[in-house]
């Protein structure tokens, strides 16, 4: 029962919102309205620094482009900042997630002749030897300084292991557990948004995704700090050849409607025009190691900006510098092979 007493909205004066602001800067205190870098160029530039407290951001593409990559990039350079991060996983366990972070970080430290994924997850394993995971790591290349680095930040870095009745509810009181131990709000990363549970039988996606999407609007702008969600595509976004937009991704309408920015991934191959691929088949091979990043929607800045970033899926990762698109990118590739 609703006690009659307790009100339902909040209001605020301006005026005190100004004289609110006003007294945090001259605390010194200018760096909680900051945005968290991604650590992803030229994408920072065009998010006007990062993500933004207070805000949602979607990130949406086809299965198997990374997407988990990508956001688990992004936490690391939150981590490596000094903020923490609750990594909300439906799909992985906290053991992969781990691998992917070691492979990731020795491949940006040593190179292409870093240690990869599936060498780090067979050290993971074990092989029956009473040997330690760092000793294992040290004689690879890269692997010591990875584990060195990370070791760092691990602290601040929580996996919630989703299920299946993990619920909006289940992810603010974790944030909100790490907020209080860490006397500051953690990047919320949600992996992926349309696996989160819901307390009732609702079985229209766009509905579903109305309700979640919304709820964690809610949750970005309670805790003020942002919430950063993978979205899956519907069947017509994962067609190969067919350029994943926005309208794609399963609950559309709900999840672009609340998201104050929409990212979406497509492999540069599927979605380049077709007068860049005939020229010789070397020329078209070296567009599928680059996937395309496309800022669809930006409450605060630009959007339409299509960028590329290589991929080192090999080794868990993108490079984080990228480049704009200089080639035309279309909706549908009328090419065959």
């Amino acid at each position: 029962m609703i006690d009659d007493a307790t009100p339902t909205f909040r209001l605020s004066r301006l005026s005190d919102v100004l004289a609110a602001t006003d007294s945090r800067l001259r605390q010194g205190e200018a760096a909680t309205m900051r945005p968290w870098a991604t650590g992803f160029e030229p994408l920072d530039g065009y998010l006007s620094g990062g993500l933004r407290p207070g805000e949602l951001t979607l990130l949406g593409g086809p299965q198997g482009l990374g997407k988990t990559t990508f956001a688990l990039q992004v936490a690391r350079h939150v981590l490596a900042a000094g903020h923490p991060v609750l990594y909300v996983s439906y799909e992985h366990d906290a053991v992969n997630i781990l691998e992917r972070l070691l492979a990731a970080e020795a491949g940006e430290r040593a190179g292409r002749d870093a240690v990869s994924l599936r060498s780090v997850r067979a050290l993971v394993e074990g092989d029956g030897s009473a040997t330690s995971l760092s000793d294992k790591l040290a004689e690879t290349p890269g692997g010591a300084e990875a584990l060195a680095s990370i070791s760092h930040d691990l602290d601040r870095l929580n996996v919630l292991r989703g299920g299946v009745r993990t619920s909006i509810a289940d992810i603010s009181a974790a944030a909100a557990s790490i907020a209080e131990r860490e006397v500051r709000h953690p990047l919320v990363v949600v992996d992926y948004v349309q696996k989160v549970a819901i307390d009732s039988a609702i079985y229209e996606e766009e509905v579903r995704m109305a309700r979640v999407a919304g709820e964690l609007k809610d949750l970005a702008l309670t805790a003020g700090a942002p919430v950063f969600a993978i979205s899956a595509s519907d069947s017509v976004g994962i067609t190969e050849g067919k350029r994943l937009r926005t309208e794609h991704l399963r609950g559309a309408s709900a999840l672009a409607y609340e998201a104050d920015t929409v990212l979406v991934l497509n492999e540069k191959f599927d979605v380049v025009a077709r007068h860049h691929l005939v020229y010789g088949s070397a020329n078209a091979e070296r567009f599928r190691t680059l996937a395309i990043l496309t800022i669809e929607k930006n409450r605060g800045g630009m959007a339409g900006i299509d960028m590329e970033f290589r991929k080192r899926f090999d080794q868990a990762r993108y490079e984080r510098d990228g480049q704009l698109v200089t080639e035309q990118l279309v909706d549908s590739r009328i090419f065959t092979e």
